[in-house]
């Protein structure tokens, strides 16, 4: 075949079938802000407990939660912010107040009965008249008053990017054996260690236990 014909024979043969391309792999789904969070709490350590808004009580109450974190046997607790893996922040609050009570009770008990009659004949008359009546209030009035404590907390924990990673607000009018803002406190302590032992089995891919 010349080289004429083999041109020609080019240019009306049909062209090759296309090949398709290969299927893009599909992009993996974002993590959802609780997923988030949840890997970032997982990777805390050691935590720095910053100075509470709310005056004199807020002091004391920071040193109460630090006692407690450190009773979890979870975290180490810091005094160096520049070392802490994220910083626990908020407000606390601690009141001493009283709660008046002012109470009524009335009792009251009436009762009346009466009766008439009367006669007359062509010669004589006369009329019978019958009253009685019984009565009784009695009325106590009770005002009392009592003293109560209570104390409130509402912290956020933060990592090193400014991002809030866990939160808990907390009130409490005192426990059995503690008083309300040592309460408070312990409580605290307590859901950041079980959230974060939560975060840490989800991290490893252990299914997470149940909240106590």
């Amino acid at each position: 075949m010349t080289a004429g014909l083999w041109v020609l024979a080019l240019l009306f043969s049909d062209p090759p079938p296309k090949t398709a391309p290969p299927p893009k792999p599909p992009a993996a789904a974002s993590p959802s802000p609780d997923e988030e969070t949840t890997k970032l709490l997982a990777k805390v350590r050691r935590i720095y407990v910053d100075t509470l808004t709310g005056g004199d009580e807020a002091l004391q109450f920071r040193d109460m939660v630090m006692s407690s974190l450190e009773q979890t046997k979870t975290f180490l607790v810091t005094e160096n912010p520049d070392k802490a893996d994220a910083v626990l922040k908020g407000a606390a609050d601690d009141q001493v107040f009283t709660d008046y009570h002012d109470s009524e009770e009335s009792i009251g008990v009436h009762a009346q009965e009466s009766h008439a009659s009367g006669w007359r004949d062509r010669y004589d008359g006369g009329n019978n008249a019958n009253s009685h009546g019984i009565g009784m209030t009695d009325s106590d009035a009770v005002h009392s008053e009592e003293r109560k404590h209570e104390a409130f907390a509402a912290l956020r924990l933060v990592d090193r990017d400014g991002d809030v990673i866990w939160s808990s607000t907390q009130e409490s009018l005192g426990g059995k054996y503690a008083g309300a803002s040592a309460d408070v406190a312990a409580r605290i302590a307590k859901q950041l260690a079980a959230d974060y032992r939560r975060a840490k089995a989800v991290a490893a891919g252990v299914k997470s236990p149940q909240a106590p």
